[in-house]
């Protein structure tokens, strides 16, 4: 498991004065990303670039431009080159969006899927 804060800058408040829907995706991309990188040996972090291949969001609350909010995010499995995360974004303790997603790992030389060693899919389970 793995808390990011977010931090809602001016611009992501919508017409009807809240965080735009598409601002999620953002946070999500951070937070995951941000994971990796806390949990990966440098070395592995160099050596793959993830990229998404789906979100699936629920929208439970508004999150408003002063919100102190956190990522959450928990690594589900990892299946060879692939990897899948829940993710929720909260405010204290109330959940604003539950995002499921899946990711790609890429080799960072190839940009062609490779799959995820053990020994580092293992410190992403636990982390």
């Amino acid at each position: 498991m793995h808390h990011h804060q977010l931090s809602i800058a001016p611009s992501d408040i919508d017409h009807m004065g809240h965080v735009n829907n598409a601002v999620y995706l953002n946070w999500v991309q951070e937070a995951v990303v941000a994971y990796w990188e806390t949990v990966a040996p440098a070395e592995a972090v160099a050596r793959h670039l993830w990229v998404a291949l789906k979100h699936e969001i629920t929208y439970r609350r508004p999150a408003f431009l002063d919100d102190a909010l956190i990522a959450t995010v928990v690594a589900e499995r990892v299946e060879g080159a692939r990897a899948f995360f829940t993710t929720l974004i909260k405010r204290g303790e109330d959940v604003l969006a539950e995002v499921e997603s899946s990711w790609c790992a890429l080799d960072s030389d190839t940009r062609r899927p490779i799959r995820v060693a053990k020994d580092i899919a293992g410190r992403f389970l636990r982390g």
